[in-house]
């Protein structure tokens, strides 16, 4: 587009700027990573996504700059602002630790959304832009191609008010993902939803039938997911009257010292049964599956660490299982204990001739589960997407390129998986498509 090319020619140091931070993040992200080439591929192509669609931005602003103010040396004042704004808050979101603290903070207000906003509406915004331009380029190269054998009989589509009514409808359309980001982050990150899902088990006994799970997940607690907030969440868990309240992972963000507060935060859940739950992925990274483990369990809920918990009701029981959880060899799971195979030398935690439920935040262990004869597995991870347009077409998903078991209810050789979308966000802290989530499982005898 010649907006751009004129934008390069003119702007050589931001360029410079915006490629040097394109390797540093290819750098950044590739250390330790055993996904392969494909990995790499995927990686690059959005890296050159990134840094198109800020050139592109920046242009505009640049453009609609020259319209408003005449004088170019405080046009020239106000772009050195700008970039030096947009580089600070670049380097504060990637070095200074994003989502810290457990409550709302001038921080996070003022630095982290600000940035979050602009860089979701920004990529967003991008690729239908460039759709568009690629659908301009390809016809006007047939209508180029066109004329060397007919001589058009009006100007179509290189009528220059028409090209500037299409620019102008480009860029209308690239700018709605901004309000979408904004919507995510104020208003879709808090739309909760309660999913009632009920569960057929064939082998279930008799004094289970009808047995409530309230499943909660991803809490994330960090100032987009305060405490004061979950406990929120918490209290309308325990009005849903489970008969067991089961949390499958991730509790933290990326900050340790807020274990104490999303502890205090979850021990007000209330079931007959009590509560039990499994570790994830952010527990692993923050170096905190021991601390928070034990945090919880003087709150009397129960982390399962290779281990299961039977549930006993009239003679009869269930076997409830938890894992910790693990990143597959040669996949592209988030960091974790590394297996071969999932489930690694906890085959036995699954009990032939008893309905087996396993709680573990990696959904990618479901295949693993189904060979092993688990009946119900109850996950997390995913965020449903967290940025998710699936709405508009099947695959517009990231979490897509993790895992084939993104939200909801699965089932694969007599086992079930649901996923549930999780209460918390990782940053970007903005949710489109993928409502947080609180789950409650109606067990029910059936094939």
């Amino acid at each position: 587009m010649c907006v751009i090319t004129h934008f390069i020619r003119a702007h050589k140091l931001i360029l410079f700027f915006l490629f040097s931070w394109l390797i540093f993040f290819v750098l950044w992200l590739m250390p330790n990573r055993s996904e392969g080439p494909f990995y790499f591929v995927f990686m690059s192509i959005m890296f050159v996504i990134i840094v198109g669609s800020q050139l592109f931005w920046m242009s505009r602003i640049s453009k609609v700059g020259k319209k408003l103010i005449s004088r170019k040396s405080w046009r020239t004042g106000l772009a050195v602002a700008g970039l030096l704004i947009y580089i600070f808050l670049l380097a504060f979101n990637l070095f200074s630790g994003i989502n810290r603290g457990s409550s709302w903070n001038l921080r996070a207000g003022l630095l982290e959304a600000p940035f979050e906003i602009w860089f979701v509406g920004s990529v967003l915004g991008f690729l239908p832009v460039m759709l568009l331009w690629g659908v301009d380029r390809l016809t006007r190269g047939v209508i180029a191609a066109a004329k060397k054998f007919a001589t058009p009989s009006r100007p179509g589509l290189q009528s220059p008010s028409r090209r500037c009514f299409l620019e102008q409808s480009v860029i209308t359309l690239g700018a709605a993902p901004f309000v979408a980001g904004a919507y995510g982050l104020f208003y879709g990150r808090l739309n909760l939803e309660t999913t009632r899902q009920r569960i057929r088990l064939q082998h279930l006994p008799k004094a289970f039938e009808g047995f409530r799970i309230v499943q909660l997940s991803d809490f994330h607690i960090s100032p987009f997911m305060s405490a004061e907030e979950i406990r929120k969440y918490v209290e309308i868990a325990n009005h849903l009257r489970g008969d067991l309240v089961a949390l499958t992972g991730d509790f933290l963000t990326y900050d340790p010292t807020t274990q104490a507060a999303i502890v205090q935060a979850v021990s007000a859940l209330k079931a007959p049964f009590g509560v039990l739950g499994c570790l994830g992925n952010h527990e692993y990274m923050t170096k905190t599956e021991e601390s928070i483990t034990d945090l919880l369990a003087r709150e009397q809920i129960r982390i399962l660490r290779q281990e299961r918990a039977p549930l006993e009701l009239n003679g009869e029981s269930l076997n409830i299982i938890g894992i910790d959880y693990e990143q597959g060899r040669f996949s592209t799971d988030h960091e974790g204990h590394l297996v071969d195979r999932y489930m690694e030398g906890n085959e036995k935690l699954v009990l032939p001739g008893m309905v087996n439920i396993l709680l573990n935040h990696n959904p990618n262990a479901f295949d693993r589960a189904a060979d092993l004869g688990v009946d119900l597995m109850l996950t997390g991870h995913t965020h449903g997407g967290q940025l998710s347009l699936e709405l508009l077409h099947r695959g517009l998903c990231l979490s897509r390129f993790v895992t084939p078991y993104v939200s909801g209810w699965y089932e694969k050789a007599g086992t079930q998986l649901y996923v549930n979308r999780g209460i918390g966000t990782i940053s970007p802290s903005i949710r489109l498509g993928a409502r947080p989530e609180i789950t409650v499982f109606e067990l029910t005898r059936g094939g």
